[in-house]
């Protein structure tokens, strides 16, 4: 569906006035939208003065942009104001309602305006990732031609979920989640307000309410104030006439913190990488914070079972192979017993791959070894090595002189296991892996001794 220019009417919170029931017709996030750079909350790191976005907007020479980021961060909020202040007409679509017909149709009065009179359009896109290919497709000739400039907006990250052609032809702006100070600030003015916000209710608020609200509101600004406007008129007033907004009050206008948490996008992954370096780190508090998100979001158990058995084997490696072993161990009961028991395994395997000795040895070996045989640096199988199990094999000197090591002193033999030396796995003094260094250096001195007498 369509919709008008965003500015055609005035909106309801610009009609209402101190007093009036206009003033309720519209939700306080709704209505405390800003009308200008200075107003809107956050997001310095792009509009600042002197920042390119910013410079761009008040100058009118914006090409086409994409937003992305958290609910509450203000895309919205920010595209309207680029129409507020830009000479370009102003149109918008949503991904979640629009079709190629709407696209279409707004495209073909875009060229016809530019034509005739010269002016050009902006075309804003809320939820843009929700376009499929085709859809996105459809706007990249108008894109390129300069018919029309792109304002998309969406909470995905764009250069996995926009198709790559339209996101070269645009700049990328990250919208980051407000801190407590800014939501806080955002708060008070909603509360000082009498126009658009609730200055004109009796209101006495109690910091520590409004610190709480801001918290829990995990940087979305619209979460913040819809919970400040519930609590504002679900309470009574007191004896005196006011509307006292204590702590409780708060805990009961604000729900359950909802977890940030998209299961394919930029807050699925910077979680899961939280995660696997904090167990690194050797911090098992904070990898048991990170799981509890994960679990507390719906994560599939297989998929944090996985990166457990990774982390097992890369970062602690042979320094404590029973990691490796209680990893799989975990991953085998989550998958057997599921969610909410599968939280204990999980948990088990994460205190101790945190809390166990690291290498990452055996990862840098493999990987050193795979650089050599990439780089061509192939080597032949020497002769004694070479497979002696078939007639003819002795005719052919394979396996000739091959020592076997379990006929000698602790198992153990020096001779050439390649035709040129190389060393791939360097132990570190950490848990088992020292006594595997010590063995391991006692080994290759001899190796070292026998090529040496050879030569």
């Amino acid at each position: 569906m369509m919709r008008g220019d965003l500015f055609e009417g005035a909106s309801p919170a610009e009609d209402a006035q101190p007093g009036s029931s206009v003033r309720t017709s519209a939700p306080l996030a709704a209505r405390m939208r800003p009308l200008s750079l200075d107003d809107l909350a956050g997001q310095s790191h792009i509009l600042a003065p002197g920042k390119l976005l910013r410079r761009a907007i008040e100058a009118d020479r914006i090409q086409s942009l994409i937003f992305y980021g958290p609910p509450g961060t203000g895309k919205t909020s920010l595209a309207q104001i680029i129409a507020r202040q830009t000479r370009s007409k102003f149109e918008r679509l949503s991904g979640v309602e629009s079709n190629v017909a709407d696209m279409r149709r707004v495209l073909a009065t875009a060229a016809n305006r530019l034509a005739n009179a010269g002016q050009a359009t902006i075309l804003f896109v809320d939820e843009i990732h929700r376009f499929n290919k085709s859809q996105q497709d459809v706007l990249l000739p108008d894109v390129e031609s300069g018919t029309i400039r792109l304002i998309g907006a969406t909470t995905h990250n764009p250069f996995f979920f926009v198709n790559s052609p339209l996101v070269s032809r645009s700049q990328i702006f990250e919208l980051k989640p407000l801190s407590e100070t800014e939501l806080l600030d955002l708060l008070q003015r909603a509360l000082r307000d009498s126009e658009k916000g609730l200055g004109y209710l009796p209101i006495q608020a109690d910091p520590a309410a409004l610190e709480h609200l801001a918290r829990m509101s995990d940087g979305d600004a619209r979460k913040a104030l819809n919970s400040l406007e519930i609590a504002a008129l679900t309470t009574a007033p007191d004896a005196a006439g006011k509307i006292h907004l204590s702590v409780a009050v708060a805990e009961e206008s604000i729900q359950r913190k909802a977890v940030v948490y998209d299961g394919d996008g930029d807050a699925h992954y910077d979680t899961i990488s939280a995660f696997i370096k904090s167990m690194r780190g050797s911090d098992p508090d904070a990898a048991l914070y990170w799981l509890a998100k994960m679990i507390h979001a719906g994560e599939d158990p297989r998929f944090i079972a996985r990166r457990l058995v990774i982390c097992a084997a890369e970062d602690v490696g042979l320094a404590d192979p029973m990691a490796l072993v209680l990893a799989t161990a975990a991953s085998e009961a989550a998958e057997f017993v599921g969610w909410p028991e599968a939280r204990i395994p999980l948990s088990e395997a994460v205190i101790y791959i945190a809390t166990a000795y690291k290498s990452n040895s055996s990862m840098a070996a493999i990987d050193a070894a795979l650089e050599d045989v990439r780089a061509g640096r192939t080597q032949p199988v020497p002769e004694h090595l070479k497979d002696a199990h078939y007639a003819g094999a002795e005719r052919l000197g394979h396996g000739k002189n091959y020592q076997y090591a379990h006929d000698f002193p602790g198992h153990f033999v020096a001779q050439n296991y390649l035709s040129q030396a190389r060393v791939y796995y360097r132990p570190s003094d950490q848990g088992t892996e020292k006594k595997i260094q010590e063995r391991l250096a006692k080994w290759r001195a001899l190796m070292a001794e026998s090529q040496c007498k050879e030569q």
